[in-house]
This record gives structure tokens, C-alpha cells and sequence, in this order.
């Protein structure tokens, strides 16, 4: 790779070549750019260095790209940044811009984010959209400058307004989280609504998911489902793997679109086979539960297991439930604790009461009414009516904690108000409301 490098520079830096006329410059460099079209980036290439070895900037900016996409020649961060560095050399805005990407990356060259920024303030200030976007992105996260959110969003504007859909999109983001001087929330949700219009029309993904949230809950624009599995449905069909799981949910409950298990499936297939955890989860409740797929046991547990992996509380507690009742594994109270621990230590109260209800009973763990209680506790507290019907229970029994029937009555009735009908017997049979 060395030898490789000082060849490469001599060629662009040491060794002069016979001075051609620029219609020839242009010729090759004209050339390199339909081949590069049409796709033939190997000859492509060849173009663009014979114009990059005569000092044009846009062969050189060009022939950066390919050798930093690996396009007709190696993958070569290095050669990349050499090109670009000649390139940005002669005020060329664009490579100015990608050699900053580099340094903010540590691609090629050293990670340096000042340097991005010096990078990208000059190609900004000649008016080139995307440093203007990379710009606000650095004073946005404080890279290379202090965070500064009132000069992130002037960037963000000064490209938005160019219709660079990225920066619409981040625009957007900055009137949603009211980081945009606004009196009237109403108006800057409106106002968020434009921008990601603006690039979701454009095709940008990302802003095609947020449209397709506005719509769903109603934020800036009426509350309109088909409107939302509109957006989502085009996002999804570029390959973005959080419109694909929302899309499922639409097709599995009949939300803008038909309701089709099915279809759901198969779009939440596309997003777990990328790493979605959402996904994931509910593509193993289908296997667990036989919806829109035939009951597969199996292909439940590799798919919670995938998401549990990621740490999704339900994906933790569906582990759980399998093997608490042996659902296509062996019957196994210790793992299915080991599972429900990990969903509770995140405060998924599910979770947290079936924990408590295996100390009750001793399944996985030894009996403990006192560790019970204090899982009990912590679900009923977030509302979970099995755990405060069962903390009553203790209350009421005097286990893992002292005996005491008004406290027992309390949680009594805290679970029957949420409609739940074993509390409601037993306070009937005490005398006593809710």
C-alpha cells in the first residue's frame, strides 16, 4: 500500500506531464462522466485521471469519488483525500465538502472535526448545500465548534432553501423539538410539516416516516391513517426498515390500509431481516401466536431472541413467556426468570409482576414472599392490576410484608377500579366499594 501511495502522488504531484489544450481537458474529462453514467467505471476512470493528471479540479474532485466508493478502481480512503486536497486546493466547493466528510469521518485522514468545519464553512459560504447541511450538522452537535443550535438551524435553512432534502428534514426536526424561536406550538408543528414535505416529496426516506407520524397522530396536518401507511409505504418500498415495521403494524391492525396479517408479516419480515427490533418482536408474536403465519415455535424464539439481544423489553418478556410455559422448548422456570429479570430491570411491568409471581411460587428462584412484594410494588405502582390485586394478597396474608387489611382494601381497589374482576369479588365480600 505504501509503494502504491508514492507512486500515486508522483503521478498527481511530481511529475509533470506535456500541457494540453482545456477542449482536450474537457474532452476526457466529458467522457469519464458519460462512461461514469452509463455505468462503465473502470474506463470511466480512465478518463477522469488523464483530466485530473492535467490539474482540472472536477476530474480530481471526480476521481476522489470513485477511488472513496471503490468505483472502477480499489476502495482508497487515502487516494480520496489526496485528490480531493488537490481539488479543494482550487476553491472547488464540492471537494472542499467531501474532503470534509473525511476528516469528520477519520477516513483517509485523521479524524480532525476543526478541520471539517474549515472544510465545510468554505464550501458553505460559496453557497454549496450540502456543506451548508454538514455545517449545521457540526454546530448542531458541537463538532469542531461549540453547539450552537440558532447557527445549526441558519445552515440547516440556507440548504433547506435550496431543496436539499436532508437539510428540509433536519429543518423540520428543529421546529418539532422547538428549537426554532416559535410563539405558537400549533404553528411550529405546521411549520415542521412543511420541511419534511418538502424532502419527503423529494423521496427522502426519513422524512417520508416522520410525514407519515405527523399524519398519524395528527401533529400540524388532520389525523389521517391512510395518509400515514401513504408515506410509510414509501419509505418502506425504498428499503428503510422503520417504515417497514410501521407499515406491518398498519396492514396487522387495518390502519389506512386493509387489514391483511399476512401483508403485515411480510413487511415486518423486511424489517427484522434488518436489524429492527420492533420488528423482530412482533414478527416472533406472529410465529408464537400463528398470525399470518402457521404457529412455528421455533421461528418465535429466534426472532425474540434476536430482539431481546437488542435489549426490546417485549422481545425479553415473550422470551419469558416461552419458557415459563414451554411453548416449543422445554418447560424451563429458570430461564423464563432469567428473561422476565431483564424486561423488569428495565421497568417493564409485565414483567415485573410474573417475576414476583415466580418468587411467590418458587418457580426458578426460591420462594421469597419479600422479593415478591418488592416486585409486586414496583409493577402495581406503574398500574399493573395483577400486581396490586396480588399485593393485596400479601397485604391481606400477612407474606413478605405485615399483616394489614386496610392496605390490602387499598390495593384491592386500586385493581378493581382498572375493571379487574377477582379484586372486585373480594372487596365485595369484604363490604366494601371502589
Amino acid at each position: 500500500m505504501k509503494r502504491i501511495l508514492i507512486l500515486f502522488t508522483s503521478i498527481f504531484t511530481l511529475i509533470p506531464t506535456f500541457a494540453q489544450s482545456q477542449a482536450e481537458i474537457d474532452r476526457w474529462y466529458n467522457k469519464g462522466v458519460e462512461l461514469y453514467k452509463q455505468g462503465n467505471y473502470t474506463e470511466a476512470v480512465n478518463w477522469l485521471r488523464k483530466a485530473a493528471e492535467q490539474g482540472d479540479a472536477y476530474a480530481q474532485n471526480n476521481l476522489g469519488y470513485c477511488y472513496q466508493h471503490g468505483l472502477g478502481v480499489s476502495k482508497d480512503y487515502t487516494f480520496a483525500a489526496i485528490l480531493y486536497r488537490q481539488a479543494a486546493e482550487k476553491g472547488l466547493a464540492e471537494a472542499q465538502n467531501s474532503l470534509g466528510i473525511l476528516h469528520l469521518n477519520g477516513e483517509g485522514v485523521a479524524k480532525d472535526y476543526a478541520e471539517a468545519v474549515k472544510l465545510f464553512r468554505k464550501a458553505a459560504e460559496k453557497g454549496h448545500a450540502s456543506a451548508q447541511y454538514n455545517l449545521g450538522g457540526c454546530y448542531y452537535n458541537g463538532w469542531g465548534v461549540p453547539s450552537d443550535i440558532a447557527e445549526a438551524v441558519k445552515w440547516f435553512r440556507k440548504a433547506a432553501e435550496q431543496g436539499y432534502a436532508p437539510a428540509q428534514c433536519n429543518l423540520g426536526v428543529c421546529y418539532e423539538n422547538g428549537l426554532v424561536d416559535y410563539n405558537n406550538y400549533d404553528e411550529a408543528k405546521k411549520e415542521a410539516v412543511k420541511w419534511y414535505r418538502k424532502a419527503a416529496e423529494q423521496g427522502y426516506a426519513l422524512a417520508q416516516l416522520y410525514l407519515g407520524y405527523y399524519y398519524k397522530q395528527g401533529f400540524g396536518v388532520a389525523k389521517d391513517y391512510t395518509e400515514a401507511a401513504k408515506w410509510w409505504r414509501k419509505a418502506a418500498e425504498q428499503g428503510y426498515a422503520r417504515a417497514q415495521c410501521d407499515l406491518g403494524s398498519c396492514y396487522f391492525v387495518g390502519s389506512g390500509v386493509p387489514e391483511d396479517r399476512a401483508e403485515a408479516v411480510k413487511w415486518w419480515h423486511k424489517a427484522a431481516e434488518q436489524g429492527d427490533a420492533e420488528a423482530q418482536y412482533r414478527l416472533g408474536e406472529c410465529y408464537h401466536k400463528g398470525q399470518g403465519v402457521p404457529q412455528n415455535y421455533t421461528e418465535a424464539v429466534k426472532w425474540y431472541r434476536k430482539a431481546a439481544e437488542q435489549g426490546y423489553d417485549d422481545a425479553l418478556f415473550g422470551l419469558g413467556e416461552i419458557y415459563y410455559y414451554g411453548d416449543g422448548v422445554s418447560q424451563n422456570y429458570a430461564e423464563a426468570v432469567k428473561w422476565y429479570r431483564k424486561a423488569a430491570e428495565q421497568g417493564y411491568a409485565r414483567a415485573q409482576f410474573n417475576l414476583g409471581l415466580c418468587y411467590y411460587r418458587g418457580r426458578g428462584v426460591p420462594q421469597d414472599y419479600t422479593e415478591a412484594v418488592r416486585w409486586f410494588r414496583m409493577a402495581a405502582d406503574q398500574g399493573n392490576a395483577d400486581a396490586q390485586y396480588n399485593l393485596g394478597v400479601c397485604y391481606y396474608n400477612g407474606e413478605g410484608v405485615p399483616q394489614d387489611n386496610d392496605e390490602a382494601v387499598k390495593w384491592y381497589q386500586k385493581a378493581a377500579q382498572r375493571g379487574y374482576e377477582p379484586a372486585q369479588n373480594v372487596l365485595k365480600e369484604l363490604g366494601k366499594t371502589w
